[in-house]
């Protein structure tokens, strides 16, 4: 089922509008036809694209069929080519609304949890009627996966590899991320959120730390974020050692015997001052801080 976190957030965009936000999107080079598109709806996520000589590699769409326009859009202005794959990083509909725009004839691929997740959110909007004050609704544009990995799976566009990486629990119960070793270039979903606190869905915020440090490894300059401004290996690690700062104050809270009140009231995060945070989407220091308290109890 459907978890209330996704549908009450959903439910904030069309509460606010804020899909139809207007946004000047940003595109930056980040290797040989590598090119990360950088949304400026705080409410849609960023996009990668490859382009080849035949056809185009897209991960991630944005939130709906506006936001996958306003991508497919800039990426017209390089390439009249078709895109031939779309990878979804997770299920969250700010990184899939835009498929059936963005690749209507795509080649979708994710892992097997967003699949079914997706499968339920088209199920669960299709049927989605417009608010009692008369606010239209996102217009998704879903597609679901046809192809789906457990661990990795490497596509090939023309001579360039494309490999995605499944790393377990993280973000969601369902993550990949996507490694393009000829730019060195990482697109992570939202695995990484540079300078951000942010939203947790169920999943394991070990793991994800875990997977930070396994994409801390590799050959790569370029960090793609879910959100945000791309990221350096400076700025990667920082996210990274946020997670992990976090874990181990509630860690340590945790076996101490605090409640989940006290927790979010004791942590100490005046080392990432400058992050951004976002109460309405429960994307805080606290926050994040009550996740990690109730997988430890899960752990128990």
């Amino acid at each position: 089922m459907l978890q209330s976190r996704l549908i009450l957030a959903v439910a904030v965009l069309v509460a606010t509008g804020a899909w139809g936000a207007a946004a000047a999107p940003q595109v930056q080079p980040l290797g040989r036809n590598l090119y990360a598109y950088v949304s400026e709806n705080d409410h849609s996520a960023n996009c990668t694209f490859l382009i080849g000589q035949q056809g185009i590699l897209v991960v991630d769409t944005g939130l709906d069929a506006i936001e996958g326009r306003k991508l497919l859009a800039e990426i017209r202005k390089l390439s009249p080519l078709p895109v031939r794959y779309i990878i979804n990083t997770h299920y969250h509909p700010d990184h899939q609304g835009g498929n059936a725009m963005v690749g209507p004839d795509a080649i979708v691929i994710s892992s097997p949890y967003t699949r079914e997740r997706t499968l339920e959110l088209i199920a669960h909007f299709g049927e989605h009627k417009p608010s009692d004050s008369g606010t239209p609704p996102p217009q998704f544009a879903f597609r679901a996966a046809s192809q789906t990995l457990s661990q990795r799976l490497t596509v090939y566009l023309d001579d360039d590899p494309v490999e995605i990486i499944a790393p377990g629990p993280g973000h969601t119960m369902g993550d990949v991320y996507v490694f393009f070793p000829n730019q060195r270039s990482v697109a992570a979903g939202d695995l990484y959120m540079g300078r951000s606190s942010p939203a947790m869905d169920q999943g394991s915020v070990a793991n994800w730390i875990r997977t930070l440090d396994a994409i801390l490894g590799l050959p790569a300059d370029h960090f793609v974020p879910g959100h945000f401004e791309v990221g350096s290996h400076e700025d990667f690690k920082r996210f990274r050692d946020y997670l992990s700062d976090l874990y181990g104050q509630v860690d340590r809270l945790f076996r101490s015997g605090a409640t989940v009140t006290q927790v979010r009231q004791q942590i100490d995060m005046k080392k990432y001052a400058n992050f951004r945070q976002y109460p309405q989407f429960q994307a805080t220091f606290a926050d994040n801080a009550e996740s990690i308290y109730h997988q430890l109890e899960h752990l128990r």
